[in-house]
């Protein structure tokens, strides 16, 4: 029997005003879905540098002070193995400029919560927008 591998991730929750910024997934896992900006952390980088890295990949912005909100483990599959990925989730305000979906985002916006109730979101993505906006 083979131990479950964690691997640590990272996504921003990047706030405009009453809208937070989402991508569309392009790629799997979560292709469709829309999400925070993020992902894997690479070896010798700090979460904060994986997830500042992941939001100027994805969307082509940057931000200014970021802080740790929550964490979540979430377990999946990749190439046949079961794996946990230990998702540190980021929160900031954006420092301006025009999103775009780049590395394996298929679109980058900014949504208000009644848009994100109309599209395929995560629980967790919706949880910590609700916080985040004041209606959690």
């Amino acid at each position: 029997m083979s131990s479950r591998q964690t691997i640590p991730a990272v996504s921003v929750a990047l706030m405009r005003g009453d809208r937070i910024l989402l991508v569309k997934r392009g790629q799997a896992p979560s292709r469709g879905h829309y999400a925070f900006p993020g992902g894997r952390v690479e070896p010798g980088e700090t979460e904060e540098q994986a997830a500042r890295r992941e939001l100027l990949e994805e969307t082509g912005l940057e931000a200014g002070h970021i802080a740790p909100l929550r964490a979540y483990m979430i377990n999946a599959e990749r190439d046949g193995r079961e794996i946990t990925y230990r998702l540190q989730v980021f929160c900031g305000q954006d420092c301006g400029g025009d999103p775009r979906a780049d590395s394996d985002a298929d679109e980058a916006g900014f949504f208000s919560l009644a848009e994100m109730d109309a599209l395929p979101v995560t629980p967790s993505v919706m949880e910590v927008s609700r916080e985040l906006l004041g209606r959690g």
